[in-house]
Parts: structure tokens; sequence; C-alpha cells
């Protein structure tokens, strides 16, 4: 009550002191700010005091050496006040030129000192995303310029007639042009991600027919490829609510990398079980797995991971977390069942959140 009390007499009061004078204003130094305004509004209070006294028998000498010890006094006290916002100032400056490793040290418990630590809080989360940038403009170089090298050597081979455009020649070309479709298309994934524009369509799932869909793609994508894997889908009769589309891309990108790490001939199980409120997917393959220390990094972006073999752009898990995290679910890679192979869980809940 006291607080909203104080607030709001603030509020009545600011709009009076907006019209005042602020003369101190041309000080550069908050240290001289505070010494001018403490030592004014002393002096004030004591030629009033003075006044009240007779100020006749008080000695002058005595009230120059008061004032000058006290402003002493305030420059040393005041000095650790203000050492941070200097610090800052520096800093701000050298995070214009691109540097966010400065830091400010303060054990203040003050306004400063909360300051402080939201500059440095601020200063980490700057140099985090540019970090993150400039991580995102290597790595996407990188990955452009595999397919467009692989291209143009081609490119150049049949112009040149070195090779003839013979079917298995254009399958290879095709086959990188998809692979720059598929960075395109997760970039603008990933852009949206980042923007905060996040179109959801929620509708009712059917389980069963939904995976039973995906899974006919992904062996259709996998004969495509080269991949001998079968799949296996078991579910009970279920209905979630969720984004089709985007759950879709979720689970086509799970069993596209379940396919490309199973070896030949090998099964990839897709099953589904109710867990309370929550359903729990999961997808499973015969590969070598993911080492434990891995696990949680694979959902980062342009992350591959040891067990990586080409066609992938390293972003497919972690846009595939970000849908899953726009459901209210998790997704996780988790000790398979017989200690072998990948086992990655998504959980969504049943209703609508």
């Amino acid at each position: 009550m006291s607080n909203w009390l104080i607030l709001r007499v603030h509020n009545l009061v600011a709009p009076l002191f907006a019209w005042l004078p602020r003369p101190l204003d041309p000080v550069r130094s908050i240290k001289a700010k505070l010494s001018l305004a403490l030592g004014f509004a002393g002096g004030v209070g004591l030629l009033v005091f003075l006044w009240s006294i007779d100020f006749y028998r008080v000695d002058l000498l005595w009230i120059a050496i008061a004032a000058a010890l006290g402003l002493v006094t305030l420059q040393v006290m005041a000095h650790g006040a203000t050492v941070p916002l200097r610090e800052m100032t520096v800093a701000a400056r050298e995070m214009a030129r691109g540097d966010y490793t400065r830091r400010i040290r303060t054990r203040s418990q003050d306004e400063v000192g909360e300051l402080a630590t939201a500059f440095n809080q601020m200063a980490a989360d700057l140099a985090a995303s540019d970090r993150q940038r400039r991580e995102l403009i290597a790595n996407v170089s990188h990955e452009l310029r595999t397919p467009i090298t692989a291209l143009r050597g081609l490119l150049e081979n049949i112009v040149d007639g070195v090779a003839a455009a013979e079917p298995e020649t254009m399958e290879t070309a095709l086959a990188q042009t998809e692979r720059l479709s598929r960075l395109v298309t997760d970039l603008l994934d990933l852009s949206r991600l980042d923007a905060g524009v996040v179109p959801m369509r929620s509708e009712p799932i059917d389980v069963p027919a939904f995976l039973e869909r995906v899974a006919r793609e992904a062996t259709v994508n996998a004969g495509g490829t080269g991949h001998d894997v079968r799949f296996e889908v078991a579910s009970p009769r279920l209905v979630v609510p969720g984004d089709r589309e985007r759950l879709h891309q979720v689970f086509a990108n799970l069993l596209d990398n379940a396919a490309r790490h199973s070896p030949p001939g090998g099964l990839v199980t897709v099953r589904a079980e109710r867990h309370d409120d929550h359903v729990v997917l999961a997808v499973v393959d015969q590969g070598d797995g993911i080492p434990v220390e891995e696990r949680e990094r694979v959902f980062e972006r342009f992350t591959r991971g040891e067990r990586a073999t080409g066609g992938g752009t390293g972003l497919g898990l972690a846009i595939a977390r970000w849908v899953v995290q726009l459901h209210r679910g998790t997704i996780a890679v988790v000790e398979p069942d017989d200690q072998r192979g990948c086992h990655i869980q998504v959980r969504l809940p049943l209703r609508a959140v």
C-alpha cells in the first residue's frame, strides 16, 4: 500500500518538477553534481540556522573549514558510487566498436549495482548474439559453397564436353539442387523463428493416420536416395491438437535422419503412447546412436554430430525443437531400450494450450 501511495504521489508531482530549471546539466561529473547539490542544500540550511542564532556571532573561518572538509568527505564517499558509472561509459563506447568482452565490477547493492548487473547481462546477451551471427554467416557460407561448387564443376564438365548430360549426371545435379532447396527452406524457417513470426493453424490430428502418411513418404524418399530401410508404425487411436504441416515437418525430418543413419536393411520404428495428458511419440533407428555428451547439442543450429553423413543442413533438429516448443511440448534424445541406435522422443499435450 505504501509503495502504491508513493507511486501515486510521484506521478502527481513529477509533471510539476518537469518545468523547473536544471542548472546542473552543464556539469560533466556526477560527483561534482552531487557535491554541488548537497553543498547548496546544506548551505541553505546552514544559513537559515545561522540567521536564527544571530549570524554575526559565528566565525566565518570555521564555516569555510567545515564546508571544505564536507566537500572533501563527499568526494571520497561518492568515489565508489560513481566508478561503476564511469566503467559503464567506457564499456558502452567499446561495445559500439564491437567489443563485448568488458564487464562492470561492483559490489554495490543499490540502484547503481542493479544497473551494473543489468549492463553485464546485456553485454553477455549482445556477445552471444554477435557470436551466433558470425557463426551463422560462416556456416551458411560453408553450406552453400559445397553444393554450388559441385554444381559448377558438373556443369563446367558438361559445357566443356568432358561429361555428357546423361540421366546419371543430371540426377547428381538434381540432388545438389535439392540440397540447396532444403537449405534455403530451413533458413527461411530459421528467420521466422528469430523474427517471432509463427503462424499456427491448430486442428485435431489423427495420430495413427498422420504417422502412417509420414512413414509412407519417408519410404519413398529413402528409396530415392538409395537407403534400403523399412518403417514400422505402432500407435493406438489418439487425437492430438496441432499444426499438421509443421508437425509433418518435424517427423519427416526425424524419419529422414533415421533412414540416413540406419544400416542397409535396417528398421526404423515410430511409436506413439499415451501418458496421462500427453502423447509420447518415439522414433527409433538401428544405427550407431548419438553419444551422451552430444545428445543436447544436436538440437543446436548447424550441429550434425560425429555420426552425420552428407545431405543434412544441420538445421533440421533445431527447427524441430522450435516447432515442438510451439506446441508446448518437448523433444529429446533418450537412452534406447536395447542400448542400440538413436531414440528421439517427442512429448505433446493431448489438449490445446
